[in-house]
């Protein structure tokens, strides 16, 4: 059976100041509300961007303490809409968590992710990114379930996760029919590796990929790549943000997920290969 989800990715540039950003984001919301979305997916560091650990774990709170949070929980209550969280910093009791939340029509938190993949990493350009030295990484997959008629599944990643397929395949594997990957790309990579990587996911799995981006020059200093995307599951891209401060939005059919995977059915043939090298 065919199922339709009006789904909207934001696409912005997080300041440092938490409540800025908040101010910034909240039209794109109603617009997006008034455009009929009834599913809005925010990109990594939805509120705010430090220029160094220090100063992230400075304003790191907790969930109940964390302002973005709640102000989220009350937009997806008051307009009966779901919100994906890209990510906010969470204190735990001995970590924080780089964590992306799934707040459901009734102001409730359905789901957590933890992002597993930390972006530390050398560019050639010289650019640094060492994400471990704010962040311990999570080590849980996660599939949401929304609209419980429908059972509409999602796998829920973050950003450097897309360069590791076989967590794709395996949520894939276990029922997701859309899968998120809101980021914080960088310009340096985005150009090159970007859209690629995401046309791979979404043909490699027969999913949506809906990943929305920070995009422009970040107060902090850092530079993000924007094209926020929504790929169908043959890989063809449905919406492209380019580079403005905007969102994109698109009515899927679910259907096409079983078309795909029925026309190409890599999903049981997938296995785990060893080698004696």
């Amino acid at each position: 059976m065919s199922f339709n989800l009006s789904l909207t990715c934001l696409q912005y540039t997080s300041t440092e100041q938490e409540s800025v950003t908040l101010k910034a984001i909240k039209p794109l919301i109603n617009e997006a509300v008034n455009h009929g979305s009834n599913f809005i997916a925010l990109p990594e560091c939805a509120t705010s961007l430090q220029s160094n650990p220090e100063q992230t774990k400075k304003i790191t709170t907790t969930e109940a303490e964390n302002i973005s949070l709640q102000t989220f929980i009350e937009i997806a209550k008051n307009n009966k809409i779901y919100v994906l969280i890209g990510s906010l910093p969470i204190k735990l009791e001995h970590k924080i968590a780089n964590r992306s939340f799934l707040i459901g029509p009734g102001g409730d938190i359905l789901y957590r992710y933890d992002k597993i993949h930390l972006f530390d990493v050398k560019l050639p350009n010289g650019e640094i990114f060492k994400e471990s030295e704010t962040y311990s990484p999570g080590y849980q997959a996660i599939i949401a379930t929304i609209e419980q008629k429908n059972k509409i599944k999602i796998g829920m990643t973050i950003c450097y996760d897309l360069r590791f397929p076989h967590l794709y395949q395996d949520l894939a594997q276990n029922g997701a029919e859309i899968i998120t990957v809101p980021s914080a790309f960088s310009n340096t990579t985005g150009p090159i590796h970007w859209h690629t990587l995401l046309q791979a996911r979404a043909i490699e799995t027969g999913c949506f990929i809906v990943a929305p981006a920070q995009t422009g020059h970040h107060q902090c200093g850092r530079n993000s790549f924007g094209h926020s995307l929504i790929i169908s599951p043959w890989g063809e891209i449905l919406a492209d943000a380019g580079k403005d401060v905007c969102f994109i939005n698109t009515i899927i059919d679910l259907g096409e997920v079983k078309k795909a995977r029925l026309a190409i059915p890599s999903l049981k043939s997938h296995k785990r290969y060893l080698t004696n090298f």
